[in-house]
């Protein structure tokens, strides 16, 4: 991983942990959302 891609990964780590926190509130269109959102930075960056 070089310097280009550490902020996208915090990216993808707070989208995830987002993701879990709308899940743990039965929250399941936030939580679809944040995992989609975790996806596509993931795509992109990688």
């Amino acid at each position: 991983m070089n310097a280009k891609q550490i902020f996208p990964a915090i990216l993808i780590g707070l989208d995830i942990g987002a993701a879990i926190v709308c899940l743990c509130c039965r929250d399941i269109k936030n939580a679809i959302y944040w995992f989609a959102a975790a996806t596509l930075t993931a795509t992109v960056t990688f």
